[in-house]
């Protein structure tokens, strides 16, 4: 087939799908939606995966958790089992443990949390209270803005000093600086010595500067009254140290015990994320999948226009013939209007899968993330699809008999 036979070929598919301008947006609506679901959701779907990285990111670098507890992974989700594991099995000798005897550990904090009611100048404000030691800003890459925080002399005296949060400052101590102020907790009082910087929200969306710092010490001895940790957070010292680091962990706490079950987890940051990660994929491949569906469907009805289309058209496909057309030539007409139909539906059904992932995304207040790879295959697919469904209606067109085709009514 030469150049100018497949130009006038060309040709007169656009001009087919021009006279029935009505029915070739209806057959390409079903490629349309189907591209623009896939697109809308996979756009979601990634920018949820992308704000937990971010929320795991902002937790810090390098860090490991050690939690009480035996846990193991079941279907993703946490549970205790194995060992007799008890939620009250890690105590602060256990930090103590692991930073006087793990390597490449630069910072090691105690941690416990409750709530608690706060009063200040003559407000109240219920927030989370956390007991943690000296080195706790610095695992979590979090910087001090006004005043200082609490050092291991604070720790040691059960010192009562606190440092807040911004959402503490602008609920509690909207007009006045807050450093030195006096800070009710339940009824103890506390001296604040430090304001931590804007933080945000964590992988809970839990406002993560509606809180207060207290020595783990202080809340354990005069708050909570209670003789276990909720967590140790350890620092590796870089990325490559993070596994020997977390089996060193384990070991020195084994040794601790004198062997047995092990009646703790130790954990890292890339395994945190890959279980909240999970199921926002899990989804995202179930949403996706059932939005492709509608490709098929869309192919379908292609396919259904276009035989009715070959129908309608037998004289001038006999007309064609006769005057000198190949078989190839009809074929390749009928092929070009469905990959057209099909291309057309995918290309608008990106613009739209991309403009509804972001108007969803500014009324829900979601992350959004559009994946060009996702944009690309999705076009190439709609493409296939017209291929794919348009083959049969061409080959049929193709293989009319002229003069049958002449004498058709």
């Amino acid at each position: 087939m030469n150049l100018m036979r497949i130009i006038t070929t060309i040709r007169m598919a656009f001009r087919a799908l021009r006279r029935n301008k009505m029915r070739s947006v209806l057959t390409a609506l079903g490629i349309i939606i189907g591209v623009g679901a896939v697109i809308a959701m996979v756009s979601i779907g990634n920018g949820a995966k992308a704000l937990v990285e971010a929320q795991v990111a902002s937790l810090g670098e390098n860090i490991i958790t050690v939690f009480p507890g035996n846990f193991t992974q079941a279907g993703g989700v946490r549970s205790g089992g194995g060992g007799g594991g008890s939620f009250t099995s890690l105590t602060p000798e256990d930090a103590t443990t692991i930073r006087q005897q793990v390597l490449n550990v630069p910072g090691v904090s105690e941690y416990v949390t409750t709530r608690g009611q706060l009063l200040a100048n003559g407000l109240n404000w219920n927030a989370q209270v956390y007991g943690v030691g000296p080195d706790y800003p610095y695992i979590r890459s979090w910087r001090i803005e006004e005043g200082n925080f609490f050092d291991e002399v604070d720790v040691q005296n059960l010192g009562k000093v606190a440092v807040i949060g911004k959402t503490i400052v602008d609920n509690l101590y909207p007009d006045v600086d807050p450093i030195g102020q006096s800070l009710r907790i339940g009824n103890v009082p506390f001296r604040i010595i430090g304001v931590m910087s804007v933080k945000g929200f964590n992988l809970n969306g839990q406002d993560q500067d509606d809180a207060v710092f207290i020595p783990y010490s202080s809340h354990m001895r005069r708050l909570s009254r209670r003789t276990s940790l909720t967590q140790v957070l350890v620092q590796a010292a870089n990325a490559d140290a993070i596994s020997q680091v977390q089996a060193d962990i384990t070991t020195a706490l084994m040794e601790r015990r004198g062997g047995g079950e092990p009646d703790f987890t130790v954990q890292n940051q890339q395994e945190i994320a890959a279980a909240r990660t999970a199921a926002t994929e899990t989804m995202t491949y179930l949403l996706g999948a059932i939005a492709a569906v509608s490709l098929v469907v869309g192919g379908i009805g292609i396919m259904n226009i276009m035989l009715v289309s070959v129908t309608e058209r037998t004289r001038e496909i006999g007309i064609r013939m006769a005057l000198g057309a190949h078989g190839k030539d009809v074929l390749t007409q009928f092929l070009i209007e469905a990959i057209t139909l099909s291309s057309l539906g995918g290309i608008l059904g990106v613009a739209i899968g991309i403009g509804g992932a972001e108007l969803m995304g500014s009324w829900k207040g979601w992350a959004v993330e559009p994946s060009k790879t996702a944009m690309v295959v999705a076009v190439l697919f709609s493409a296939s699809v017209g291929v794919f469904f348009g083959f049969y209606p061409a080959r049929k067109a193709a293989r009319l008999d002229p003069i049958e085709a002449l004498r058709y009514e």
